[in-house]
């Protein structure tokens, strides 16, 4: 095909293609592009003469790829990518009047804690925007961001597709939680004595507070293991249980729900908090202002970095700049 041909191709049509290549259900392609499914089955009909090839093959309820699809997706992916970022680069965005839609993928601890700060800011400086936000974790990143689902995530993370960037924001620090009136921080023999909750989106009962016990030959007993950090106020009140929770969720409930945060009685393994995004969104000026408010916003107050401002000047730190 030699570009006088390309006036056959309708990008609508390359967009359903790659779209379904991610969701392989017609229902699910429609509910994402916001389209009728007589219309997206419309548009494989189209397809499959554009491309003179079935594409994809029903396999209960699943459409599976044939292997020409395969191969028109992996030319085709980054193309659509070029297209997008060359696209962007032509607009112009004014958060005081824009009206346009942001896909965020948060942690639920970032949607707790830090979400408020965040929506209370741009409220002020883009009352017509819209956040539509989806709970995301490490394992489900990649995949949102991949699918289109996401063009922004902000948790800690994991491998991340090729075609994404990301931002360190700041350190999550684990903090311990408590609801009981005991006076006085509480000791390590006390800490493994009392039972625990923690959060866990796979309902695990073993984290990292178990791992850094162990190597010191100590035990505690997690007796409740629940989803999302929403809940842990009400379980931990007039209780005593403990949770050890990232420090900024540690001193939001401290500060709304009357809990008490205090460092934890041992050493914990200190994670990232990261910004990731996709790649064909890098220059697009809203999602470019959007990072820097979500930046601004996220990363740690400024009173705790002062202990890393005398450290020498590394080579990456132009990768700071990533985010603008």
């Amino acid at each position: 095909m030699n570009r006088n041909d390309l006036r056959r191709a309708d990008i609508h049509l390359l967009v359903v293609f790659e779209t379904m290549m991610h969701e392989r259900n017609v229902s699910r392609v429609g509910e994402k592009l916001f389209l009728g499914q007589p219309t997206i089955s419309g548009a494989l009909s189209r397809l499959r003469l554009l491309f003179d090839d079935p594409l994809f093959i029903r396999s209960g309820r699943v459409m599976e790829p044939t292997a020409r699809a395969e191969e028109i997706f992996a030319n085709l992916a980054p193309a659509l990518d070029g297209i997008a970022a060359a696209l962007s680069r032509c607009q112009s965005f004014d958060p005081r009047t824009s009206e346009a839609t942001f896909h965020l993928g948060l942690s639920d601890d970032v949607e707790y804690a830090l979400l408020p700060r965040l929506l209370r800011q741009l409220r002020v400086e883009a009352p017509n925007i819209t956040l539509v936000v989806r709970r995301v974790d490490q394992r489900q990143m990649s995949q949102m961001l991949l699918g289109g689902d996401i063009s922004l995530g902000i948790s800690h993370t994991l491998e991340l597709p090729a075609n994404s960037r990301r931002k360190g924001l700041r350190p999550i620090r684990p903090m311990l939680l408590r609801a009981d009136s005991q006076p006085g921080p509480l000791g390590l023999d006390e800490f493994c004595r009392r039972p625990h909750a923690m959060v866990s989106s796979m309902g695990h009962a073993l984290d990292d507070t178990d791992h850094a016990l162990s190597r010191v030959g100590l035990q505690r007993k997690v007796v409740l293991s629940v989803p999302q950090f929403s809940a842990l106020p009400v379980l931990l009140a007039q209780s005593d249980l403990l949770a050890i929770v990232p420090d900024y969720v540690a001193k939001a409930m401290a500060s709304a729900a009357g809990m008490r945060a205090e460092p934890a009685p041992l050493v914990l393994p200190v994670q990232e908090l990261s910004m990731v995004w996709r790649a064909t969104v890098h220059n697009d000026p809203g999602e470019r202002w959007l990072r820097l408010r979500c930046r601004a916003c996220f990363c740690e107050p400024v009173e705790l970095q002062v202990v890393r401002k005398s450290r020498p000047a590394r080579h990456d730190d132009q990768a700071l700049l990533a985010a603008r």
